[in-house]
């Protein structure tokens, strides 16, 4: 077993979204993977803070150097500059703690966020669709997603906000005050999004307008939490009125401008605009921030929010590695029983994941 990874811990946004791999780039490096014949397994694990790759190799051959230009092909990255810096790779039993630790939380930007657990479920069932996932992967799978469901039900991991979403909130907070008689604009209607509008519905904030591509989902979040649909069209009338935006949209671009946000200072006439950019890519361009009266914030400007309110989930640590711990024990003697009677199927059991 073979991890290539890059993170939040160690590289840096500008870094990260160049590698991101969006749906159809994860389906073209399974692709890649399945025919190729050293490696015999592989998922992909592409999020807003990290992008890892996860290998059932044949040969040494298949290293890091190999996945990173593997990647770099598909995503059409010019790698003139030195990427090593930015890239860490496990093998074997280390692979396989750091597999567990990422599925429980432990090695998110959030400590404990339960995002993660559905994204490493997502990107199983893209393998297992894609035919690159067989007998060992479907075990150690089945087994990091029933590890990270311990943990959130038995720990106190989890304990309170997690996601980046809500780390987004609390850095609105901290800039703009108490959100209640505050207008509030979220670009985007994915799973941070909505899970944005949750929290901003539950504090009572005056006004929330919501933006997306598709405008009938729209319509329906923005009723389901007492919120307005608004047209993209409409965009600078709207930014020019609120005081908060949070973009969590994947588009391939930069929807936000210096040049227009720039425009719409000059109509807000002074008042302070907060953006919070949770995209990867980011969608909001990072020289808006040299706007007067703007105050940019990206995902990893939430680290500093995140760690004063981490206190009651660190208490949970010891816990949750007690039991990845427990689910190692677990899956070597399950892959020493495979070994020892390969043409047993109690794998199978293994191979659905709940």
């Amino acid at each position: 077993m073979f991890i290539v990874g890059l993170s939040h811990k160690i590289t840096p946004i500008e870094i990260r979204e160049k590698f991101y791999l969006n749906p159809l780039e994860q389906d073209l490096l399974l692709s890649e993977l399945k025919n190729n014949p050293l490696v015999s397994e592989a998922f992909v694990l592409s999020t807003c803070n990290r992008i890892e790759v996860y290998l059932k190799r044949a040969d040494q051959s298949v290293n890091s150097t190999f996945v990173i230009n593997l990647i770099a092909r598909i995503k059409k990255i010019n790698l003139d500059f030195d990427v090593t810096p930015y890239i860490y790779s496990y093998e074997d039993q280390q692979a396989l703690d750091h597999l567990l630790r990422v599925s429980c939380g432990l090695e998110s930007l959030v400590l404990g966020e339960k995002q993660i657990l559905g994204q490493v479920k997502h990107s199983v069932e893209r393998a297992r669709e894609a035919g690159s996932l067989s007998r060992h992967f479907n075990i150690l799978t089945n087994l990091a997603i029933r590890t990270g469901k311990k943990a959130q039900h038995e720990t106190a991991i989890s304990h309170g906000g997690s996601s980046i979403s809500w780390a987004a909130i609390e850095m609105a907070e901290k800039s703009a005050g108490n959100l209640q008689d505050k207008s509030v604009l979220v670009i985007g209607a994915g799973k941070m999004g909505e899970i944005a509008l949750g929290h901003l519905h539950d504090l009572g904030v005056k006004k929330i307008y919501l933006m997306n591509r598709t405008g009938e989902k729209a319509e329906s979040l923005a009723t389901q939490y007492n919120g307005v649909a608004a047209s993209f069209w409409n965009i600078k009338e709207i930014l020019s009125e609120v005081d908060i935006c949070f973009c969590a949209v994947g588009a391939p671009h930069y929807i936000l401008d210096r040049e227009k946000i720039a425009n719409i200072m000059e109509i807000r006439q002074g008042r302070k605009l907060v953006l919070i950019d949770i995209s990867m890519p980011r969608n909001i361009d990072p020289e808006v921030k040299n706007v007067p009266g703007v105050q940019l914030s990206a995902i990893d400007d939430l680290k500093e929010v995140v760690d004063n309110s981490m206190k009651k989930r660190e208490s949970a640590l010891q816990e949750v590695e007690s039991i990845i711990r427990q689910k190692v024990l677990e899956f070597n003697d399950k892959i020493s029983k495979l070994q020892n009677n390969p043409d047993s199927d109690f794998f199978q059991e293994s191979s659905t994941v709940n």
